[in-house]
């Protein structure tokens, strides 16, 4: 099972040097090798899984360096875990986004930003494989930087003034986040005299105290960056909604998560006892309730549901800052729950921008009769979110509503209150969506013969049309139905990740109880440091 191990990473690259050499025009190819590549990873990625809860981490050496200054990856049940559902959101993306261009676009108009656009997304999902099955400091900086370039240029696809102007912002933090990185690299190396996350977790515990803290610190902002904790969160919402809406939906299932997933990695391997509790359930409090008063006061779909994705990764945080196993346990479930349902709410985003040309809902109405198919897809994802029972955002929610309540302290009810007044906002926030979006009647929100100027995103680029409500035009002056025949693809992929979350209410119990085998395996740290080491002796 070890030579499964590089292969996420491997057949991405692979299939865009084939692209190059087949030339930018042959899309069809080209949509046909990534569907092809990225179903592969999803198959490979679900077998490591399953592999690794049945026989413990795998761990590979691989590019013909001695370790523990070669390249290691490994694959434990946090790792194949994230693997797995990352593999099954970009699939479904491609699918979603393939259906977009066939739908909307023809390829005179869209050749050129779609042959860039193909190649990026596999080395946006190379990147995102890389940096889950990292087994040391650098390997992990490469696999986001991997990940990071590929979205600089998703994010300003079609070259458009407000993409380039908010994805410099993105660049920049992006780049500053990066820089502070290698500092820490630096400085666990001249520590440690390694940057293998196993060795690491050896030396570090024998190294200073005063040392051992600023490596904890560097590596906790740097993370805390990516994953986009308040009160570093700030770039997030005014970048994530300027992009086409398959990217966004990828972004915001999966990039903060690789953040997120690098926090969770580090501080329970390298610092298993080391005090970092109440800063985290600062950061943890401030990020729920700050990010969904953001996300109450917005009238634009897309800025909401960036704002409710910085207040739902405090609820991971606040596992981290728990540190439990039943804590750690529900913020597993909550994680791909999380992913699932954030990906589809961008998503059936998109969709509405196509039928309507918007996504300000304080200009749309009647959706729910006139789209009924959107109203349904809407309503799930955005009462999961909520965490409404019996959903299974509601049963990762009480996991660790119990994980904290059962630590008790001031810290813990504190957090136990963020926790219920974020779920409360996040159903209020949903609810003033529906209630304008959807259920008022039709032409309430703009005059039914009154004009405006629709903004429709997509791959290539965005149209900026004049048009009367119900009819937008999308790029290439197409008219965007505004019946409820809609792409199969688009509605297709959305609906797979919709039911796909349902499943995971269906599947509570074993899913519980690998997220609680995963915890018990990330808090005993020696289970890893043994696995990548028996693998080291090997190599010497």
């Amino acid at each position: 099972m070890t030579g499964l191990v590089p292969l996420p990473v491997l057949l991405p690259l692979f299939a865009v040097g084939l692209k190059f050499v087949l030339g930018p025009r042959r899309l069809r190819i080209q949509t046909f090798i990534s569907l092809t590549v990225l179903t592969a990873d999803l198959i490979i990625s679900s077998v490591l899984m399953v592999g690794a809860d049945e026989h413990g981490p795998i761990v590979v050496q691989v590019g013909g360096f001695a370790a523990p200054l070669g390249i290691t990856l490994v694959v434990d049940r946090f790792s194949g875990l994230m693997l797995a559902i990352s593999s099954t959101v970009t699939l479904a993306v491609l699918v979603y986004s393939q259906s977009q261009r066939t739908a909307d676009e023809n390829e005179d108009e869209a050749g050129t930003p779609l042959a860039v656009f193909y190649p990026t997304y596999l080395v946006l999902a190379a990147g995102i494989a890389d940096s889950f099955l990292a087994g040391d400091l650098f390997n992990l900086y490469v696999g986001f930087e991997v990940l990071l370039t590929a979205s600089y240029v998703l994010m300003t696809i079609g070259g458009t003034e407000q993409r380039i102007r908010h994805g410099a912002v993105y660049i920049m933090v992006g780049a500053s986040s990066s820089l502070l990185f290698v500092g820490a690299i630096a400085v666990a190396y001249a520590a440690c005299g390694t940057v293998n996350l196993a060795d690491l977790a050896t030396r570090l515990a024998t190294t200073e105290p005063a040392v051992r803290l600023a490596v904890q610190v560097l590596l906790l902002t740097v993370f805390a960056v990516k994953a986009a904790v308040f009160p570093l969160s700030a770039w997030l919402p005014d970048s994530y909604p300027t992009a086409p809406a398959p990217v966004t939906a990828v972004f915001a299932g999966l990039l903060t998560k690789v953040g997120v997933y690098s926090l969770f990695r580090t501080q329970t391997l390298l610092f298993p006892h080391e005090g970092r509790a109440p800063l985290l359930y600062a950061l943890a409090a401030l990020s729920m309730l700050v990010g969904i008063l953001g996300a109450v006061a917005q009238a634009d779909l897309k800025r909401l549901l960036s704002f409710t994705l910085v207040s739902h990764v405090g609820f991971l945080v606040l596992g981290l800052a728990v540190g439990t196993v039943r804590s750690l346990s529900g913020a597993l479930f909550y994680a791909i729950t999380h992913i699932t349902v954030q990906t589809s709410l961008f998503l059936v985003t998109g969709l509405i921008e196509r039928r309507e040309g918007t996504a300000d809902f304080g200009r749309l109405a009647g959706l729910a009769r006139m789209a009924p198919v959107l109203g349904v897809l809407f309503f799930l994802p955005a009462m999961n979110l909520a965490g409404i029972p019996p959903l299974s955002g509601f049963v990762a929610k009480l996991a660790l509503l119990q994980a904290a309540a059962a630590t008790g302290g001031v810290g813990a009810y504190s957090l136990l209150a963020a926790m219920l007044l974020t779920s409360l906002l996040t159903l209020y926030a949903m609810t003033k969506v529906w209630s304008r979006a959807f259920w008022r009647n039709p032409g309430e929100g703009l005059g039914k013969d009154s004009e405006r100027q629709i903004v429709f995103p997509g791959i290539s680029g965005v149209a900026v049309i004049r048009s009367t409500v119900g009819e937008a035009r999308g790029i290439g002056g197409r008219r965007i139905s505004t019946g409820e025949n809609y792409p199969a693809g688009m509605v297709g992929a959305t609906v797979g990740l919709i039911v796909l979350s349902l499943a995971y209410t269906v599947w509570a119990g074993p899913i519980a109880r690998y997220t609680s085998r995963a915890a018990a395996e990330m808090l005993d740290p020696q289970v890893y440091v043994h696995a990548v080491q028996s693998v080291i002796g090997g190599a010497h």
